[in-house]
């Protein structure tokens, strides 16, 4: 495995990796890498011949200063992880290397972008947006890998993907949960052993809901889901929707969509943590 900085060096590399007819996977993270990362990193490794992980806590995204500076940066033991799990490039670049100049471009997915993370996090998709296709036009690989963790980012992705015609395949993988339930993160390592008991009430919640759905209405499910965030000690809902999986649009009624899910956003403490479950799933 071999750790880079540069763009110039990384072009280089797969340059090489692809005149040698070597499928290129892309593994985009924003470091302190847990089994989740790893999921995806052994996907990729498994259909692909060369796997790239990114390792770049990307500053545009972040609409919140104080979040961007506590976000835990783990580069030596990424590596460790990710040598292990076979891949063939750590892509690291300073915020410099990846933005020379302030990146103005503007990107527009309504209303994917507007609802839900969009509407609580403003301009935030739209640095995921700058820093995925950066990634896509430095690495150029053909097959990329997203947790559907961050369901809305996916979404999203897949659209930009769709609209500015990157020919690669965008590749969904489950989520990575601990044995309890909790749904992994590297925010969790921000949390303190108590948060960590209240934080699964969070995965608790959703499963319990999934159970209450099955003979309720679409309202109760909402209200059920509420109030059983509201009655957790240490945890503060953010918003919780129930949206078709395809257009994220919110439903009324369960038979408005093939593909229902519930969308969730929690602080615990200073820590902000987000979940989904799927109601239901044509596929």
């Amino acid at each position: 495995m071999k750790l880079v900085h540069t763009i110039q060096e990384l072009r280089a590399e797969l340059d090489i990796q692809r005149q040698a007819g070597k499928k290129i996977g892309l593994v985009p993270t924003m470091g302190a890498l847990h089994e989740g990362h790893a999921s995806l990193v052994r996907r990729a490794v498994a259909e692909n011949d060369v796997v790239v992980v990114s390792d770049f806590v990307n500053p545009t995204q972040f609409n919140d200063k104080n979040d961007l500076l506590k976000y835990p940066r783990t580069l030596e033991a990424d590596c460790e992880l990710l040598e292990k799990e076979g891949a063939a490039y750590v892509f690291a670049p300073s915020v410099e290397e990846v933005y020379p100049e302030p990146d103005t471009r503007q990107f527009s997915y309504a209303p994917l972008d507007t609802v839900m993370e969009g509407k609580y996090r403003p301009g935030h998709f739209n640095g995921v947006c700058q820093i995925v296709s950066k990634l896509f036009m430095m690495v150029e690989p053909d097959k990329a890998y997203f947790g559907e963790k961050d369901f809305q980012q996916l979404a999203i992705i897949r659209e930009m993907v769709k609209q500015m015609q990157f020919p690669l395949q965008i590749v969904g993988c489950p989520i990575v949960r601990e044995a309890d339930g909790l749904a992994l993160s590297s925010r969790n390592a921000r949390l303190s052993d108590e948060q960590r008991q209240q934080a699964l009430n969070i995965s608790r919640t959703l499963f319990q809901s999934k159970e209450y759905a099955a003979s309720h209405t679409v309202a109760e499910t909402q209200q059920f889901v509420e109030d059983a965030i509201a009655a957790s000690e240490g945890l503060e809902l953010e918003y919780f929707e129930l949206v078709d999986g395809m257009t994220l649009q919110k439903i009324s009624g369960w038979e408005d969509t093939d593909y229902a899910v519930g969308c969730i956003t929690v602080y615990c403490g200073e820590v902000r943590l987000i979940d989904n479950i799927k109601y239901k799933e044509s596929c």
